[in-house]
């Protein structure tokens, strides 16, 4: 079966979470994706606990997630010959991937100007917290810094107090899926002009486009919302996360007024369906204590039944037992012949003709240097020269 991106060769040279969750979207469905990592320390990922351990072999289980289906080069970007060999990858390549501040691929020779002047076909692409431009582009940063300057951070939590984010949605969201879309798009545009571009992927520009519905209405309205009382934050009573008589919760999405009819109709309490005297807060307690007359799968049991938009709120160790995802595939096993079984998220689209899937589990710190190297002509007395020079990893054992 050919993968759509077969054929696609991409040169990551990013780091942690955005830049690597982009790659193995790319990876999963076929692009070779080459980590160009350095010989101190590589990916950090590599390094962060908790770790898969069996014999001698200890490997970090976000790093394996992230890098599957990936290769692995240790190069010296600092030394001239480390940068000859980039190049010489570049001139065979697609894609090229960095995540470091602005300026640095810039010091190391391996900017984007330099490298289309290799390959005028190369799409390379800079993600980074502030983007290129601005009077931020220096600053350093991380998920929740480029949630709070989009104000997406403000919209979640107390009244009183803002609250964390359960997951990356700057880092995943904003960073890795705009990444793809936008290398994606860019290879669409170079099949028609035969030329490759620039992309410049900023975390807090992706963040601001999720505000997509709440800055519309602040710009209509001139009211900025309040945090835990606007529409989708627990303004409405139908709409918000309550706790069931198991004492795990439940999300209720009865927003439209067909559902918060039938929510209505289904606990007797059609008096809710005009509420005219009633404050908000007073039909939350009235939920409050509905919901606490079942358990959580109860509950979920019933919504099937009476369309009532109830859902379990589940923790991390049930959602495998789900029938949905796992009718959807969306937890997958793959046998890493170092740790057994592992379990791996899926793929988020399905592709009916070339679906994607996991091939090889994630490279060893420069598993792939030889190998990689041998593809560019390079001599086994070659090898062992840069291997001396320290421009490349030692043998990979």
């Amino acid at each position: 079966m050919t993968l759509p991106l077969e054929g696609i060769r991409v040169l990551d040279l990013s780091r942690l979470l955005p830049g690597p969750f982009a790659t193995m979207l790319l990876a999963d469905f076929g692009a070779e994706v080459i980590k160009i990592e350095d010989p101190i320390q590589g990916d950090y990922m590599r390094w962060w606990p908790p770790f898969y351990t069996k014999d001698t072999n200890k490997e970090s289980a976000a790093f394996l997630h992230l890098n599957r289906n990936k290769k692995s080069i240790i190069l010296d970007l600092k030394d001239p010959e480390g940068q000859e060999i980039f190049y010489r990858l570049a001139e065979k390549s697609d894609v090229v991937l960095e995540s470091f501040r602005p300026g640095v691929v810039k010091k190391l020779q391996i900017d984007y100007d330099t490298i289309s002047r290799v390959n005028s076909q190369i799409i390379y692409c800079s993600l980074s917290g502030y983007g290129q431009t601005g009077p931020y582009r220096d600053l350093p940063g991380h998920d929740v810094n480029y949630l709070g300057v989009a104000g997406v951070a403000s919209l979640t939590g107390e009244p009183d107090q803002p609250k964390l984010i359960g997951v990356q949605v700057a880092d995943i969201g904003a960073g890795s899926l705009n990444t793809v879309l936008a290398i994606l798009m860019s290879i669409i545009a170079r099949n028609k002009t035969g030329r490759g571009q620039y992309i410049d992927v900023s975390m807090l520009d992706g963040a601001m486009t999720w505000l997509a519905f709440a800055f519309p209405r602040f710009w209509a309205s001139k009211e900025i919302p309040m945090r835990g009382d606007d529409l989708l934050t627990g303004g409405r009573p139908g709409y918000g996360i309550y706790k069931a008589k198991d004492n795990k919760f439940v999300a209720v999405g009865a927003l439209e007024k067909k559902f918060w009819r039938n929510l209505c109709t289904t606990i007797k309490r059609e008096d809710l369906l005009e509420p005219a005297d009633m404050e908000k807060k007073e039909i939350s307690e009235i939920l409050k204590k509905v919901i606490l007359t079942k358990t959580r799968d109860e509950w979920f049991e019933l919504s099937k039944q009476t369309d009532i938009c109830i859902s379990p709120v589940y923790e991390l160790d049930e959602i495998m037992a789900d029938p949905q995802v796992q009718a959807r595939e969306m937890i997958v096993d793959f046998k890493d012949e170092r740790f057994g079984n592992i379990k791996y998220i899926g793929m988020p689209f399905k592709l009916s003709e070339t679906p994607g899937n996991i091939r090889t589990r994630a490279p060893g710190y420069g598993e792939h240097t030889e190998e990689i190297l041998r593809s560019l002509n390079y001599s086994t007395q070659e090898i062992e020269t840069l291997r001396k020079k320290e421009v490349i990893s030692p043998k990979y054992k």
